[in-house]
């Protein structure tokens, strides 16, 4: 048995009668190791949401979104997946570099399917995979590659079921330029930019927060 488990879990699974119940899933559902029904599932989405810890012991929960395939499945217990310009902020990425075990939770929303992965995780801005041989990879500032600890399916039932609509514009593709992040023309950001950014407000007009947060309610950002 993994300890997948621990004190606080086991106080409940008694509450509850439930610890052999809890034991006997963790023995079916739980690998060491990517299985191939895994792997087909990961390797075919366009989004998973992260989880890390930061500084503080909070965890920081990201949406990570990318081409169908962007998270690769390199060996048996080993992912990568890249990191695309973001907000400044380096949440995620920051917090690997202090404390690298993360959690994924891959969803499919149309057929209510879910799998997820515990593992540790590294940040790098020079992997072999920056260097162009995967599209899915194309305009990434870092690669993530995750050293698995466990992974599993969970039972999808609360799963409400979506649609999905369209590709988000602002997924690097290549030879193709991507439109610029429209929170990079607000104003009061503009003296703080980084000067490769400061010529998006010059060429698209500045933004007031307001107009910003309009634009977002209504998904036109």
């Amino acid at each position: 048995m993994s300890q997948l488990y621990g004190a606080q879990h086991r106080a409940l699974q008694d509450d509850f009668d439930m610890q052999p119940l809890a034991d006997r899933v963790a023995e079916f559902i739980v690998h060491p190791a990517i299985q191939p029904e895994h792997r087909a599932f990961i390797e075919s989405r366009d989004f998973f949401f992260l989880t890390t810890i930061d500084h503080r012991g909070y965890p920081t929960v990201s949406h990570k979104g990318g081409a169908p395939g962007f998270v690769r499945v390199i060996d048996d217990s080993t992912l990568a997946f890249p990191s695309f310009d973001g907000n400044g902020m380096f949440l995620s990425m920051g917090n690997i570099t202090a404390h690298p075990k993360i959690g994924l939770l891959f969803i499919d929303f149309e057929t209510p399917h879910r799998v997820r992965v515990h593992g540790d995780a590294t940040v790098s801005r020079d992997d072999p995979l920056l260097e162009g041989s995967s599209p899915a990879f194309h305009g990434a500032e870092f690669v993530v590659r995750v050293k698995l600890a466990e992974i599993f399916i969970n039972c999808p039932r609360y799963i409400h079921r979506y649609r999905r609509v369209e590709d988000a514009k602002h997924v690097p593709q290549p030879g193709c330029p991507t439109p610029p992040a429209q929170w990079k023309r607000i104003d009061g950001l503009q003296d703080v930019l980084p000067e490769r950014d400061r010529h998006i407000a010059d060429e698209l007009g500045v933004l007031s927060p307001d107009a910003y947060a309009e634009l977002v309610q209504q998904g036109r950002t």
